[in-house]
């Protein structure tokens, strides 16, 4: 008689981890078995066990545990039966099926929460004849329910066993739930009951499907039955994977931008970073301090709104959080207190900048007004001048003087409108206008804000930024300032705008009259030596790492070198060659040797050189034709000579120097009136038909233009007609017509400076430029003697003098 516990593949080691497959010999055995009269029932709540399968059991009743641990101890053998109802708690012979499977328990496993699991390996069918106890747990007389085997040769079994296992590898291949390993097993199975069984163990049935296969007697019919179970998985398994490779090709790119978002924001948040739910939130925390209109914040909201619906990962979620940061960093309605103090802003401009009075008391009284009316709007300066005077400096000392923020932006070369009024932010790398930016840097809606180079706007195809700048620069339209990036107007009439150019003329005029244009002229020698004295010399020393006590460069010395070394009417020449010097004491200091700690002339011609800039002193009146004309320049005001010769030849007018088309004009008009009027200044007209008349400007390489050299071509000319000498120290300007009337010019005090530079005495000009001499410092107008004139008549009669010149030439 054969046993259980003699079976080969029940020969189960407790520390085995593989459960040997079933064998067509493991199954006669069984089959030769004989089956215990009573058996411990085992009510299962949610499976069936199969003969030959092998299932894991979790215990969490009583009664079943006492079961299991008695069965244990004793023969191992089982009688395991399905629920009708798995919701009952305490099954008792009414509650379970008639049917069930003798099991053998393989392994007990005690778990940590108060639970058994026990895993059973079925054997042989039974039927429940009569209960005999129900406590301490079932127990029950069965009997063996005989298997119906179809014949060996039988081929429609085998073709539905072939079948089964086909499409028991189909559905392991197609179900992502069964891991792949499940179709070795399934091929390695030789016993045809026991894989109709196994498989029909392992498919997703119910229990009460599941019953009835196992209560069905004939094999065949229950592997028919279990082949049809199989086909409707199929079929369920191929409708999934299609929907599901339908819906994957959606989901793979979403589901794949999430994982790789998740995976940055729990980088961010190990790294300190600030993941973006965090930044969203820091943003409203910092939108609640702002004190912007009901308008701004709506705006605010809606787009701040806009970005949290945004994937992270698009472009366009950098460009709307810049867009937020700058609304967030923008000072709406945020002002600083003007200080109005007057007296200590004079003092301050006045330890800033020598000199500019004009400027200075121009500068003071509007801040006299802005102190009276504390809402108006701030006033548009223009500092106009030549370089180097203090202009881009005077901003700040008003900033300072107010006690407002400052900011500088330069516009030289600017060609593009956006860099005004910015870009809109549909465009990628899109920026707010130089504008807002500069405002976002100072913090305040009312700094003071320096536009550098307002002249030296040019025009592109991308737009005229000049044009730009008309809305910026008037008080009445800059209240609401609109940005391209901003999307919103922003209030511009608080800021105090101050711009700087070197010349009005390429200034378009819409522009220009939006400005209060205030004149920085040129500094006198006197000016410039006191602004070396304050200021260049001890900010070099300072910059060197020398004190006062290194170097000691008196007035005199610093008058040299601003007459031999410098042409200009600002001090950057002059800074550049006190520099020089200080840089001379440096090295003498670092190498260790002796230097005159104070400056003498020598040194000065040693350190810089020999003068260079000395030749356009006035010279003397000695040869005919040669006048001192009086020139305007970007850098200030300047001397010119003109000269002219006759040579013998047929009456040809030649005019040299790199002269423009105005001043060629003056020169023609200057010989025609002298033509006109030859009897009248004792001149011999048959002169005019034997000499040529060559006029001439040095130097030849400097462009000239204008009409302010009339007066003194045709003083040149009439010299050189009459060989009379030219009023000793006299120097002139002023534009002539063919009527011979004098007609007034500009740039006076420029010129006046540059006649005081070169040792001019005295100087002729119009009688209607009497008013600009008026407006000059009487300091500046000392030592010079003014003769004012209206027609030309008056001109030769001051400026020539009825003596020959030395070695006159005979006409």
């Amino acid at each position: 008689m054969i046993t259980l516990d003699s079976l080969s593949f029940q020969e189960f080691d407790e520390n085995s981890e593989l459960i040997p497959l079933m064998t067509p010999e493991d199954e006669e055995k069984i089959n030769n078995e004989h089956l215990p009269e009573t058996l411990p029932i085992l009510p299962l709540r949610n499976t069936v066990l199969f003969p030959g399968v092998v299932i894991p059991i979790t215990a969490g009743r009583d009664k079943s545990i006492k079961l299991i641990n008695d069965a244990n101890t004793g023969t191992k053998v089982i009688g395991v039966v399905a629920q009708k109802d798995e919701s009952v708690e305490d099954p008792t012979a009414k509650d379970i099926h008639e049917t069930g499977t003798v099991a053998r328990i393989l392994k007990v496993l005690k778990m940590p929460d108060g639970n058994t699991t026990v895993i059973i390996q079925g054997k042989k069918r039974f039927k429940v004849a009569e209960v005999i106890t129900e406590s301490p747990y079932i127990n029950a007389t069965v009997r063996e329910v005989p298997q119906a085997q179809p014949a060996l040769d039988n081929q429609e079994f085998t073709a539905i066993i072939e079948s089964i296992k086909e499409l028991a590898l189909q559905i392991i291949k197609e179900s992502p739930n069964i891991p792949s390993e499940a179709s070795f097993a399934i091929q390695n199975i030789e016993s045809n009951s026991f894989l109709v069984n196994f498989v029909s163990s392992n498919m997703n049935l119910t229990v009460a499907e599941k019953q009835k296969l196992l209560e069905t007697n004939d094999l065949k019919e229950r592997a028919l039955e279990t082949l049809k179970y199989m086909n409707v998985e199929v079929q369920k398994l191929e409708l999934k994977n299609v929907i599901q490779s339908k819906v994957q090709s959606d989901m793979n790119q979403q589901q794949r931008e999430y994982y790789l978002q998740q995976q940055m924001k729990t980088i961010q948040e190990e790294l300190g970073g600030v993941s973006y739910e965090a930044e969203v939130e820091e943003m409203r925390e910092r939108a609640r301090t702002k004190e912007w209109d009901e308008k701004v914040e709506d705006h605010f909201n809606k787009e701040l709104s806009k970005m949290q619906r945004m994937n992270p990962q698009v472009a366009e979620y950098s460009i709307q959080r810049n867009y937020l940061d700058l609304f967030l960093d923008l000072p709406w309605n945020k002002y600083s207190d003007d200080l109005f103090d007057l007296k200590r802003a004079q003092k301050i401009l006045d330890r800033d900048h020598y000199g500019l009075e004009d400027v200075k008391r121009r500068i003071i009284e509007y801040l006299a007004v802005l102190k009276l009316r504390k809402d108006m709007k701030s006033p548009i300066l223009c500092f106009y001048g030549p370089p180097g005077v203090g202009k881009t400096s005077l901003g700040k000392s008003i900033a300072e003087a107010l006690g407002r923020e400052y900011v500088r932006m330069s516009l030289g070369g600017l060609r593009d409108e956006a860099e005004i009024r910015g870009h809109r932010k549909t465009y990628i790398g899109a920026m707010p206008g130089r504008i807002l930016q500069n405002l976002k840097k100072a913090g305040t809606s009312n700094p003071v804000f320096v536009l550098d180079e307002i002249d030296k706007l040019s025009s592109s195809h991308q737009g005229d930024p000049s044009s730009a700048m008309l809305e910026v620069l008037d008080p009445e339209q800059n209240s609401e300032f609109y940005d391209n990036f901003l999307e919103m107007g922003f209030d511009l009439s608080k800021v105090m705008f101050i711009a700087t150019c070197n010349s009005l003329a390429s200034i378009q005029p819409a522009l220009r009259d939006r400005m209060e244009i205030i004149n920085v002229t040129g500094y006198t020698i006197e000016e410039k030596v006191e602004i070396a004295k304050r200021h260049l010399l001890p900010k070099q020393l300072k910059e060197h790492g020398l004190t006062s006590d290194d170097l000691k460069i008196g007035k005199p010395q610093l008058e040299k070198i601003v007459e031999g070394y410098t042409r200009e009417s600002g001090v950057r020449g002059l800074e550049k060659q006190i520099a020089k010097m200080v840089r001379y004491a440096a090295k003498n200091i670092a190498m260790e040797e002796t230097y005159e700690i104070k400056v003498n002339n020598e040194t000065i011609i040693e350190v810089l050189g020999h003068p260079k800039l000395e030749r356009d002193k006035y010279e003397n009146n000695n040869v005919a034709g040669v006048v001192t004309g009086l020139a305007w320049t970007a850098v200030g005001g300047d001397i010119l000579f003109i000269e002219s010769i006759l040579s013998r030849g047929k009456g040809n007018l030649a005019i040299t120097g790199n002269l423009g088309k105005v001043m060629k004009e003056s020169a023609t008009i200057a010989m025609e009136f002298i033509k006109s009027n030859a009897d009248e200044y004792g001149i011999d007209p048959e002169v005019f038909d034997k000499y040529n008349v060559h006029i001439h400007v040095p130097e030849g390489a400097t462009p000239k233009d204008g009409p302010s050299a009339g007066v003194a071509m045709l003083t040149s000319l009439v010299s050189l007609f009459t060989q009379r000498k030219i009023r000793k120290s006299l120097a002139m300007t002023g534009e002539i017509t063919l009527r011979g009337k004098v007609l007034p010019v500009g740039g006076i005090k420029e010129k006046i400076l540059a006649a005081k530079r070169a040792r001019i005495k005295e100087i002729l000009l119009c009688e209607e430029n009497r008013r600009d001499i008026e407006e000059i410092k009487e300091e500046y107008l000392k030592g010079l003697v003014f003769h004012y004139v209206s027609d030309m008549s008056e001109v030769i009669k001051i400026a020539l003098t009825n003596q020959k010149v030395k070695n006159p030439k005979k006409l």
